[in-house]
Parts: C-alpha cells; structure tokens; sequence
C-alpha cells in the first residue's frame, strides 16, 4: 500500500476507485466504503482512501489507522484538514481532486457525505458532475445496528459509558490500545500481581475509566488478563492516562516491550480505595472475574 500524507502528493495517472471522508475509527461502515473500492480495484483501477484528518480525540492513532488498512487498499491518503482544502469550493473539490488528480472512475461515499467549503457539495452535486467529469458514483448505505446507524459518535457513546461490548460490535474488531511497556512504582509486584503500565496516546479517546477483561499480545503471543483504564487514584493520582495489565499466566519481563492491549468487556469503574489491602481485596476479585470471563 502506498501512504501518503499530503493530497498533493498524489501523482498516479491510473484510474481510481475512491472513498473520502473522517475514517476515524474504520468501524463497520466504513469498512463497507473500503471494500467497495477494493471490490473495483483491477489492473487499470487503483483502490484510493482518502482520509480528512480532523485532529485531536480521534478513535485510532495514525498509526493504527495505517496498519488497519495496509493489506486492504491500494493507496491510503491521510489527509491533513488544512485551511486550503477546508474553503475550497465543491465544484472546484469534484473538478480538481476527484477529476484531475484522481482520475476517479468510480466515487464511491455514504448517504450522508459532504464536502468542500461550508460542506456545500453532497451526493446530488457529485451525481450531476459524474457524466462531465467520468466516474460512475455509488453510493453505499448506512450500516444498522439495534436500529441505529453506526457511527463513531456511537462508538464514543458506547466507550463513554464502558460498554466495549456495544463499542466492539459497532467497530468489528476489539477497542484497544498499545505502547511500550513503562516502569511504574511496582506496587503490584509486592502485592502478588505484576502489572504492565502503558501510556494512552493522548490524540485518541480512552474507554470510561474502570477495569476490563483483556486480551493482550506480547511478542507476538496473546495472552489473557485484566486492565484498569485510569489514573490509578488509590496510590499515586498519575499525571497521566494510564491502562495498567495484570497478564494470567505469563512470568516474563515486559519492561521495554512494545505490546497491544484490547478490551473485551467493562467490570467496574475505577475507585479509590481507602486502604492497600481493600485495593489488593478487589483486584484478587478482579483477577477471578476475569478469568471466569475468558472461561465462558
């Protein structure tokens, strides 16, 4: 797959097949958009995502995004929303970019989709260019679930109120995180249950605070095991956003270690204990739920 961080970049002059919009979090719709393109891809058409990066509080890192779609299109464009793509005009948006550049044959967006300056452009404008400008466009469906369209606020509802589950179903694949394995106080260590701290990247959305049933990976190897999403206030109150693993039946030393972390379903919220031992007294409940939880 060929990444590109600036539009302007783009320089093939094949054909494409191309879908445009936030994919800030790849869930169940759009991987409708991407399989789309990827259905048209052919020796003469090039499968094409381009992704308007909107910022901060996203629900994957850049780099997740990437290696989610690495073995699925073509080219991925992650496109910064930059002030001259932000106040082109959506004529010019469709002329320029999809026609031009693009070399599109075939537009292929959502229901709702729009774009260019005070998102002035929608479905009905590209249908009326696609006979002048040569690309067929289709336009997909939204995708349900429980009556509801998906969409990344509902996935940001589900993971607000800790319902990975509902997150989970949404997305089609576990909500997570990942991140080198730091040293923390060792506070678990003492207390007969080793943990793993990770810092959350700060541009990406983390799940209600609370503890988890996990599936980790570890040098490849996944593993079981519980995490709490927090600050840890019983202790230390971290400055930072921590997810801090307790991984069942695994005596390795993790520190340095680049590992990924998903979550399967919410326990608990966090909670400041009064005491050590009524901290220890919960986890050892915590460790049980978990691996009842894995059990099933």
């Amino acid at each position: 797959m060929q990444y590109i961080t600036d539009i302007n970049a783009y320089q093939s002059e094949k054909k494409s097949a191309v879908t445009l919009g936030k994919f800030d979090c790849l869930h169940r719709g759009h991987q409708k958009l991407i399989g789309r393109v990827k259905e048209l891809a052919s020796e003469e058409i090039q499968s094409v995502v381009c992704a308007f990066d909107m910022g901060r509080n996203s629900l994957l890192t850049k780099e997740e995004r990437k290696e989610r779609l690495e073995q699925e299109v073509d080219c991925f464009i992650a496109c910064p929303f930059t002030k001259e793509i932000r106040e082109m005009e959506a004529e010019q948006f469709i002329l320029q970019i999809l026609a031009e550049k693009f070399h599109a044959a075939v537009v292929v967006v959502g229901e709702d989709f729009q774009f260019g300056h005070e998102k002035r452009g929608d479905v009905v404008m590209l249908e009326k260019y696609a006979a002048q400008c040569g690309y067929q466009l289709d336009v997909i469906k939204k995708e349900m679930y429980e009556g509801r369209e998906i969409s990344s606020t509902y996935v940001r509802e589900a993971l607000a109120e800790g319902n990975v589950t509902l997150a989970n179903n949404l997305l089609g694949y576990l909500y997570g995180t990942e991140g080198v394995v730091e040293y923390g106080h060792q506070l678990g260590r003492t207390l007969g249950f080793p943990t793993m701290n990770i810092t959350w990247d700060e541009h990406k959305i983390a799940p209600k605070f609370g503890v988890y049933a996990c599936e980790i990976e570890i040098d490849g190897a996944r593993y079981y095991g519980i995490g709490n999403v927090g600050i840890k206030p019983t202790v230390e109150n971290e400055p930072h956003l921590l997810t801090e693993v307790y991984v069942f039946d695994y005596s390795g030393d993790t520190y340095g270690k680049y590992v990924k972390v998903w979550f399967h379903e919410f326990e608990r919220p966090e909670t400041k204990f009064a005491s050590i031992d009524e901290l220890k007294a919960r986890v050892d409940k915590d460790i049980l739920y978990g691996k009842n939880f894995f059990t099933k």
